[in-house]
């Protein structure tokens, strides 16, 4: 194996003879570094009965290994000065550590025990499956977690994609050891393993003990997953004692995998700052809401244009009718200063994530799970200027072709379902 790639030329990773692939971002300037590793597995993987189970892994991988109970996992982070955190999504599941640039190769050597070696104990899986419902239950009282979750099922219905990544609650009550045990052995294998490391550490130093501690995992096989077909419903859901409606609409994107850069830059253009349309003529100039906010959240398996808010329920309607018209201007022409304005706005926001090891992290590792390399930082801002008018324009047309997803929630009033149906039908796209 050849122990010194050419790290500071490009940001290309290295992959052990079992197919595990190594990422390591140098970033000398800092002293601190942050080391995950990311599994290409996550909510969407899951069948029905296994909803929630990629969430459940997460948290009791931290429960104890062959080597270590999960007192002595706490105390071997906090005694580096380490913090330790993870986390789960549709199309992945990430383990992170950050401390000390010099205490790197203990971070990932710390990490490899977590995810290869995990027991799952019997007593800690009944404790923190107390933890989980506790979660559940504040996760279900948060009406904007809800109206996403209604999102998401209004877009792709009952496929795996539209599943809330924490599972259900029956789930939850009924996870087995084993139903944990056969998750990692049918999903954590090698070629969907990649171990990162950013911050001021050394890279070759990274690299082996990346091959100490994932050298030995099996190789697996997985199909890959098809997108989700786009289903484009109205739901709505009233819940107790909140005084605003909330709402998330949105249209499909291309995945990740597409690699077309015109989605964010036409969220950037419609919601970002206070000078954006949405804001501003929602917002400053019609007080049609309050909170708000506009974004490209595209995946590995799927994308999704997304508006949110939370507005007065009487000022829904006009609010929803508002950021559809808006589209819909967006769609016949682009004016010049909005198209620089999005641009210096995607430019300040690439360039922050590459200042952010963590964030350059995630986004690197996602590049390489979806399109089998990472972008250099070059390639990344000239994508930006390459995207015209024209391109932008034919995304939000290219939007306004499919049916709508909406999700409402909160302070919902009686009919509003059928409201915003008449509404969505009389506006013109």
């Amino acid at each position: 194996m050849n122990l010194r790639p050419p790290w500071a030329a490009s940001a290309a990773p290295v992959t052990l003879a079992n197919g595990v692939r190594v990422l390591v971002l140098p970033m000398p300037q800092l002293e601190t570094a942050s080391v995950s590793v990311f599994v290409r597995t996550g909510s969407a993987y899951e069948g029905r009965r296994l909803a929630g189970v990629s969430h459940f892994v997460e948290h009791m991988v931290f429960k104890g290994t062959a080597t270590r109970d999960a007192r002595r996992i706490n105390r071997d982070a906090e005694e580096l000065g380490a913090e330790v955190n993870a986390h789960t999504d549709k199309d992945h599941t990430a383990f992170h550590m950050r401390g000390l640039a010099e205490h790197a190769g203990l971070f990932v050597r710390m990490l490899g025990d977590i995810v290869r070696h995990a027991t799952f104990p019997a007593d800690d899986l009944e404790r923190e499956r107390q933890v989980l419902l506790h979660e559940l239950t504040e996760d279900e009282d948060d009406p904007m977690s809800t109206a996403f979750k209604l999102f998401d099922s209004a877009c792709w219905g009952t496929h795996p994609a539209a599943q809330p990544v924490i599972g259900s609650r029956r789930n939850v009550e009924q996870f087995t050891r084993d139903d944990l045990v056969g998750w990692v052995g049918q999903q954590y294998f090698a070629e969907r393993v990649v171990v990162a490391a950013a911050g001021g550490v050394d890279p070759e130093a990274i690299l082996r003990e990346a091959e100490a501690a994932f050298g030995g995992m099996a190789r697996g096989h997985a199909p890959e997953l098809p997108p989700p077909p786009w289903r484009g419903e109205i739901k709505a859901r009233p819940l107790s004692g909140s005084s605003q409606a909330h709402v998330v609409l949105g249209f499909p994107l291309p995945t990740l995998r597409a690699d077309d850069p015109a989605p964010a830059l036409a969220a950037s253009l419609l919601g970002e700052g206070m000078s954006s349309p949405l804001m501003d003529e929602l917002r400053e100039q019609r007080s049609l809401f309050y909170y708000g906010a506009c974004s490209a959240d595209v995946l590995d398996l799927c994308g999704q244009f997304v508006i949110e808010a939370s507005t007065a329920p009487e000022h829904l309607e006009a609010f929803v009718e508002g950021a559809l018209r808006l589209m819909a201007a967006q769609a016949g022409s682009i004016a010049p200063q909005e198209l620089q304005r999005a641009r210096h706005q995607s430019r300040v926001r690439v360039l922050r994530s590459l200042e952010n090891p963590s964030r350059r992290l995630e986004e690197a590792v996602l590049e390489l799970f979806a399109l089998g390399r990472v972008r250099p930082r070059e390639e990344a801002l000239q994508r930006i200027d390459d995207v015209g008018a024209d391109a932008l324009r034919r995304c939000f047309e290219a939007m306004l072709a499919h049916p709508i997803a909406l999700a409402t929630t909160g302070k919902v009033l009686r009919g509003t379902g059928q409201r915003l149906r008449d509404a969505l039908a009389a506006t013109p796209a």
